[in-house]
Order: structure tokens, then C-alpha cells, then sequence
């Protein structure tokens, strides 16, 4: 009887380092997770029901976290391949449908000043989502999300120097789409 109510306690005090290192986890880089999701699948629920699986996969892994070394590279890496999943999965469902976001207006900003700010978002967006996915994955990947181009490499499946390579002609592409688009600034 004592031994099974050892046992008990300590499988009870092991669901909760479980649940604690989630949560840790969570706290730690659910933004980031979100931000990676969203730049694949560009929906808010979308980007949030992959940020939702991601942590749930991390659930299901365990105590084990605890043994993966860079666990902000590892979650990038689960959050890429989820998010292209669902991307995959929400294409076949429906093709080419996006929620449009909506702003608000911070206090002591005009609205002429958030509606400049909102164009300004919706044509990078508009470049950006134009390049190639094998130029745009790593630009969006090591610039915005800011992984080291090691973890990017991985995670694309793709050197280190092909990443920067890539990263490199994005940027390039979109300097000289948005002058076109803009015209040179005074």
C-alpha cells in the first residue's frame, strides 16, 4: 500500500514538471511560434490553431524536452513543418480564401497615420508573398523570425550558405519591387 502510494505521488509530481516545462515552453516562445506559423499559412486562426498543435506535440513529447539541447530551434523546426501541413491541408480545402486583419487605432495616432502604416504592410505583404517560397521561406525565416541560419538550414533542408544566398536575392528582389512600386524616396 505504501509503495502504490509512492508511486502515485510521484507519478503525480512528474505530470506536473510535465505541465510546468509546457507551460515554460509556451511562455517562452509561443511568439515566436505564432510568427513562424502566420508566415507560412498568413491567417490569424490558422497561424493560431498550428501554434496550438505545435505545443500540443510538445506535450505529447514529454519530459524528454528536457534533453533537446536548443529548444527555440527545435519548436521552429515543429512549427515550419506544422504550419506548411496546414497550409497544405487548407489549400485543398479552400483555394486562395484570407480573412482580412483588422487595426486599431492606438491612442495618439491619427488615422491617417494607421491607414498609411496599413498600406505600407499590404504591399510588402503583396511583394513578399510574390517571391518564390525557396526565396521567400529563408528571408522570412532569418530576417523577421530571426533563426540563426544554421537552424534555418535545417529546417529547410538546404545549406547554410544557400540560406544566406537565398535570404540575399529576396532582399534584393524586394528593394527593387518596391522602388518600381514606390519610386526612389527624396
Amino acid at each position: 500500500m505504501i509503495a502504490e502510494s509512492a508511486m502515485a505521488s510521484e507519478a503525480i509530481a512528474l505530470a506536473q514538471q510535465e505541465e510546468d516545462l509546457l507551460e515554460t515552453a509556451v511562455r517562452a516562445h509561443a511568439r515566436l511560434v505564432y510568427r513562424i506559423a502566420f508566415s507560412v499559412v498568413r491567417n490569424p486562426a490558422d497561424a493560431e490553431d498550428a501554434t496550438q498543435e505545435v505545443f500540443l506535440r510538445v506535450l505529447r513529447y514529454g519530459k524528454r524536452i528536457t534533453r533537446i539541447q536548443d529548444q527555440k530551434a527545435w519548436l521552429a523546426r515543429i512549427a515550419w513543418r506544422v504550419a506548411v501541413q496546414r497550409r497544405k491541408t487548407m489549400a485543398k480545402l479552400a483555394a486562395g480564401t484570407e480573412e482580412a486583419g483588422e487595426t486599431l487605432v492606438a491612442p495618439g495616432h491619427g488615422a491617417d497615420r494607421v491607414l498609411l502604416e496599413q498600406e505600407r504592410s499590404a504591399l510588402l505583404e503583396r511583394v513578399l508573398s510574390a517571391l518564390p517560397s525557396q526565396l521567400r521561406d529563408p528571408l522570412v525565416l532569418s530576417a523577421l523570425e530571426e533563426i540563426a541560419p544554421r537552424e534555418v538550414a535545417a529546417m529547410l533542408g538546404i545549406s547554410e550558405a544557400a540560406v544566406r544566398s537565398r535570404a540575399f536575392r529576396a532582399r534584393e528582389i524586394l528593394r527593387e519591387k518596391l522602388l518600381a512600386l514606390t519610386g526612389p524616396r527624396t
